[in-house]
């Protein structure tokens, strides 16, 4: 392919961990933590691909019953990295879906085919896990991390927790896994994302979106107390029902709206790359924290 057709590559990727996502298994729950805690757990690819290898060791130990998705840094998530030495958006992996290598290629497709990859499909597939899962949510759930939270069964969070898609002063509808009007009722996702503001874990479990909220110091007391109740039921119910309810919502048009969303969210990248020459409309990691910054400094 030309220079032409392919974009200048940044610098290779400098990770910060070896390890950016923990595994541990005991007594029929696993528990999976996000381990980038200098950058606020944001989501590169090698972290999306170890969080693959860590559901599917969970999904492959029969005495797992029950998966726990946390973090033990000062936030769940703080969303899809875009700016740290880590950011790794040019680079290749070994891919889990049937989606060719994005890496070498150019325009809106790079983007395009990386996204169906490491964002919408690894969503698709962690929600279609066989076993129950719950994201214990403390601190900021932002853009990126309310993926994360939304592919889980059951949400617990701690009352400091707070949730915010702010993407759409990048230009974007919302995050690629575009759930919200099914998270949230059609009018309380449009005042999130049209504002763009925090929602507090109190409002989040009033919309029905968080399953419980506690004190942040009793947070993993709690969703090991939930867990450790999902583990005496038997396994096949468990999956049983999972499936049973996750076919209800594709039922009502949740996966068709997300797949159509998508591909407006990538309507929105090709259209910031014509405008501005770049795919995300110019923001980084950190004027993106410092604008969201501002627009909360606003509210107040």
């Amino acid at each position: 392919m030309s220079d032409a057709i392919v974009p200048k590559v940044d610098s290779p990727p400098v990770y910060e961990t070896d390890e950016p996502v923990l595994y541990h298994a005991a007594e029929g729950i696993a528990r999976i933590t996000l381990n980038r805690p200098q950058f606020h757990n944001v989501q590169n690819s090698q972290m999306s691909y170890a969080l693959d290898d860590a559901f599917k060791l969970a999904v492959d130990d029969d005495d797992v019953k029950v998966i726990i998705l946390k973090s033990d840094a000062k936030h769940f998530t703080a969303g899809h990295d875009i700016g740290s030495p880590g950011r790794d958006f040019h680079s290749s992996f070994e891919r889990r879906l049937m989606w060719y290598d994005h890496a070498n290629k150019g325009g809106a497709e790079k983007a395009y085919i990386r996204e169906q990859e490491v964002y919408l499909g690894m969503c698709k597939r962690w929600r279609a896990l066989p076993k129950p899962t719950i994201a214990q949510v403390h601190g900021a759930c932002i853009a990126g991390g309310l993926m994360l939270a939304w592919v889980c069964d059951l949400i617990i969070a701690s009352d400091d927790a707070f949730f915010q898609d702010p993407v759409l002063q990048m230009g974007f509808p919302g995050v690629e896994y575009f759930a919200h009007a099914h998270e949230l009722n059609p009018r309380i996702a449009k005042e999130f994302l049209f504002l763009g503001e925090r929602m507090s874990a109190e409002r989040a479990y009033q919309m029905g979106m968080v399953n419980r909220v506690v004190p942040r110091a009793d947070l993993e007391a709690e969703v090991a107390r939930v867990a450790a109740r999902i583990a005496e039921q038997p396994r096949l119910a468990l999956q049983l029902a999972k499936q049973a309810v996750n076919h209800m919502e594709t039922l009502a048009g949740k996966e068709a709206g997300i797949d159509a969303s998508f591909g407006y969210h990538h309507f929105a990248h090709a259209n910031n790359q014509l405008v501005s020459g770049d795919y995300i409309a110019g923001f980084s990691g950190k004027s993106m924290a410092e604008k969201n910054k501002e627009r909360e400094a606003g509210k107040a």
